[in-house]
């Protein structure tokens, strides 16, 4: 007898999100990079295990890198290596676009962070974005936004 066995493909979705950026900071222009990884890093990617909270995009030698983001090792896939799980990772993006990056943030003020990682196929992508940070005031007038959006909602909907 043989034994049907269901294997879940994870193909479309989020991976990890960096809520704390759009609480933090006023995200002015996205862009999508490619993740450069290593094996057991995709593995642990597909059992959902990476953070991005506390990281952030630096940029060396014409190159970008994610740097911060942490990526916890299966027991099971990185047997013959030795896992380091917040190593700095490179970014796969066009030169076009690398420029653009660094011309905004050398010039302008601005910084890069990561907003969110997920699947795109077989590939994994991350979110990136242009930002300026937000003050006290701005956070509280987010927030209060925010409220009377949820308010007029429960209202209309009576």
């Amino acid at each position: 007898m043989s034994k049907n066995i269901v294997v879940k493909k994870n193909n479309g979705g989020t991976i990890a999100q960096n809520k704390r950026a759009r609480h933090d900071y006023f995200i002015e222009e996205k862009f999508e990079a490619g993740l450069s990884l290593q094996g057991w890093e995709v593995k642990s990617l597909r059992a959902g295990r990476m953070t991005i909270t506390e990281s952030y995009i630096i940029f060396k030698n014409n190159e970008a890198f994610l740097f911060g983001a942490q990526v916890q090792p299966l027991l099971t896939a990185s047997s013959h290596v030795v896992p380091e799980s917040t190593r700095t990772r490179k970014l796969l993006l066009s030169r076009r676009e690398l420029e653009k990056l660094q011309g905004a943030i050398n010039q302008k003020g601005y910084t890069c962070v990561p907003l969110a990682c997920y699947w795109k196929g077989r590939l994994v992508k991350i979110e990136i974005a242009l930002v300026k940070g937000k003050q006290l005031h701005d956070k509280r007038a987010t927030e209060k936004d925010r409220d009377w959006q949820r308010d007029k909602a429960r209202i209309f909907h009576k």
